[in-house]
């Protein structure tokens, strides 16, 4: 693991510098927030693969689940690893580099080159706290400031698993008219309340760190390791199956004949667990973890539109592929199933998959074959809808 010196230098470079296309928008281009606040400067760090066609008809918009970041689909600065949904898009994949012009941005409140809490104020200070609490809302007109800028009116796809299908489907309520399809993955309308108590348990690890400083850790020159650490490995118990562990590390010990009777690592799933919140720290920020926690806790599309789901849909022309995972207890089948049935209600053009895997929530992010063949053929039946090659 990388000293706590170069981890933090590393992250201060993909905070203020990031590796990859960025764009601040002048003070008089304000982000108006869901908290009543306008947010200027407003930076947004981005990536893109592929090349927009003529008519600007074939960019596809890929929204970042919690943890995730603009690097979709090229090595990350931090890590060194294939992009997140290397999977999914690149050359020849069901989000084809070759034919799309694929859009990911780090979303605001994020922690890789987008306006965040460890971002420097108009004051010159780092946000912090200060900076105002973030909607999924938020990130969407946030987003759509950026595809303006890049100069595209209609999106022809906007797709993503977890947050980034909240995303989806706040795209697809907010801005009809500029989504051509919507693909949301292993999401919900709104999130439960095992959730968002999930959520709370690792926000309290990280404010219980000592080194949180109130927030102000970075001013302190140090970080909540441990807390952050902590509710990382909370949160990615919730990410996999009692199957998929089972199946992974039953109850074998690690590097062991027999336990230590002590508090040591003697299985092998605590080293796995204690492994994912050793690398997460090198690459996330604290804060970050907290405002993102949050978007996902308050969205509740119904609660938009009167309570009824159905109207955030009604008349819309954008053409869903909904996804779920039989396995996936964060985001269950039954949120997909009230999407759909909310499409339907709102007379959208909608099809619906529940993939069969025993890998859980995670698994909208691993090469598992039916999510491969659904996407290829959503993506490539909407191509020809939209009239591209």
């Amino acid at each position: 693991m990388a000293s706590l010196a170069a981890t933090r230098i590393d992250h201060q470079r993909e905070t203020h510098t990031p590796t990859s296309f960025v764009v601040t928008f002048p003070t008089d281009q304000l982000l108006r927030m869901d908290s009543g606040v306008a947010l200027a400067p407003l930076t947004i760090a981005y990536q893109t693969y592929g090349q927009l066609n003529a008519a600007h008809s074939n960019a596809v918009l890929v929204c970042h689940a919690l943890t995730g970041d603009q690097h979709v689909a090229n090595v990350h600065p931090l890590t060194g690893k294939p992009g997140w949904w290397d999977v999914l898009v690149g050359p020849g994949k069901p989000i084809d580099t070759d034919r799309y012009f694929v859009i990911c941005s780090n979303v605001v409140g994020g922690c890789l080159g987008t306006t965040g809490p460890a971002s420097r104020g108009p004051d010159g200070r780092t946000y912090g706290l200060d900076m105002p609490i973030v909607t999924i809302r938020d990130m969407v007109r946030a987003q759509s400031m950026l595809v303006d800028h890049l100069g595209i009116d209609s999106l022809f796809c906007v797709a993503g698993g977890s947050m980034g299908g909240m995303q989806v489907l706040q795209w697809a309520a907010l801005f009809p008219q500029r989504v051509f399809s919507a693909m949301p993955i292993a999401t919900a309308a709104r999130h439960s309340s095992q959730n968002i108590a999930f959520h709370e348990v690792g926000r309290q690890a990280i404010m219980a760190d000592p080194d949180w400083c109130g927030g102000r850790y970075i001013d302190c020159e140090t970080r909540p390791e441990k807390g952050l650490s902590v509710a990382r490995m909370a949160a990615h118990v919730t990410y996999l199956s009692d199957q998929a562990l089972h199946a992974k590390f039953g109850r074998k010990l690690q590097d062991r004949a027999a336990p230590t009777f002590s508090f040591d690592a003697d299985f092998q799933v605590e080293s796995y667990l204690r492994y994912q919140g050793r690398s997460f720290v090198e690459r996330f920020d604290a804060n970050s973890y907290l405002y993102m926690t949050r978007a996902m806790d308050y969205f509740d599309l119904a609660a938009d539109y009167g309570g009824v789901l159905a109207k955030a849909f009604k008349g819309t022309s954008t053409r869903f592929c909904v996804v779920s995972f039989t396995s996936d207890w964060l985001f269950p089948t039954s949120d997909s199933r009230a999407i759909v049935h909310a499409l339907n209600a709102g007379g959208a053009s909608v099809s619906f998959v529940e993939i069969e895997t025993d890998k859980g929530h995670d698994a909208f992010l691993l090469d598992i074959p039916d999510l491969v063949a659904t996407s290829r053929g959503f993506l490539d039946a909407a191509g020809r809808a939209r009239g591209l090659g």
